[in-house]
């Protein structure tokens, strides 16, 4: 439900407003006419012509309404506004929802594209429908998504340290030193001996995307191997390691940033193809890079 689609879905069309008191009087059988003294039989009905006929319009409802909810309403139940729900309902979602406070909700992302995949969601209606270049010019509420950001980063460094510690030879060379410290008894006493272990964190980026292509504004938690079935075009890749993925910590962007630009981010998406871990080039050769990220993701998880 979460993904990052690819292809605009057609917007809805309204329904036709039901009929009025009068005209269902008008069109019901038991409404009283007029009886003329010989009865003429009735027209055929024309299809056709009932389709093109004008509708009734639909009343305009006098009760007033933000901008953030006639935006959500219009663009509810297509794909663009599938997040509102997990910012409104999260509790229907228990599989997906990690986290939820009154200001932000953690979830993960039904389409991952890494080991580690995260979208930090605010709840704020004045915020959430703004693209991440104006919402971020909010001093106060770019700092409480910095927070909120650095306890996401927490859970995902977590996460991703328990998937992969097993295979990582830094963590094996500390938790061997744990194991003889305790051996001898000194658990507790000599942990400042051990060597330093892996820092996770630091395989952690967080941040937005130039021109998202959800409707309401995430950021991004997520690993940086890009190793994941759902990583699947071109795009998806470049929009994560070139300049259209904007770090949380750029913000606020200069007024001149050329990040802010079009068609300098379209010129970011059609990019040729670079490893992230090597700088090896691939072209346009997705299918290549995707074999050759699967070694990368090896030898990366052993480091």
């Amino acid at each position: 439900m979460v993904d990052l689609a690819e292809d605009a879905d057609d917007v809805p069309q309204p329904e036709s407003a039901p009929l009025t008191t009068d005209q269902q009087q008008q069109d019901s059988p038991s409404a009283t006419r007029a009886t003329p003294s010989s009865p003429e039989p009735l027209a055929k009905r024309n299809a056709f012509t009932e389709l093109m006929a004008p509708k009734p319009k639909a009343p305009i409802s006098q009760a007033p309404q933000s901008l953030a909810h006639k935006a959500s309403q219009v663009i509810r139940g297509v794909w663009r506004g599938a997040l509102i729900e997990y910012i409104e309902h999260p509790e229907r979602f228990p599989d997906q929802v990690l986290r939820v406070t009154d200001k932000t909700v953690l979830i993960k992302d039904a389409f991952p594209k890494a080991t580690i995949h995260l979208l930090l969601l605010p709840r704020s209606p004045a915020h959430y429908l703004l693209h991440p270049h104006t919402a971020f010019d909010d001093s106060a509420f770019l700092a409480m998504m910095r927070e909120e950001a650095a306890v996401a980063t927490r859970l995902a460094t977590a996460e991703l340290a328990r998937r992969l510690g097993p295979f990582s030879a830094t963590n094996r060379a500390r938790d061997e030193a744990m194991s003889r410290l305790c051996q001898e008894g000194d658990c507790d006493q000599q942990q400042h001996q051990l060597p330093p272990g892996r820092d996770y964190s630091r395989d952690i980026r967080v941040g937005t995307h130039a021109h998202p292509s959800m409707a309401h504004l995430h950021v991004h938690i997520i690993s940086r191997d890009m190793h994941s079935e759902r990583m699947r075009h071109r795009k998806h890749y470049n929009s994560f390691n070139t300049p259209f993925f904007v770090p949380l910590a750029d913000y606020p962007l200069a007024a001149d940033d050329v990040r802010r630009e079009t068609g300098f981010q379209n010129g970011n998406l059609a990019k040729e193809l670079v490893c992230w871990r090597c700088g090896k080039g691939f072209g346009n050769r997705f299918a290549e890079l995707k074999r050759h990220l699967e070694d990368e993701f090896e030898k990366w998880r052993a480091e």
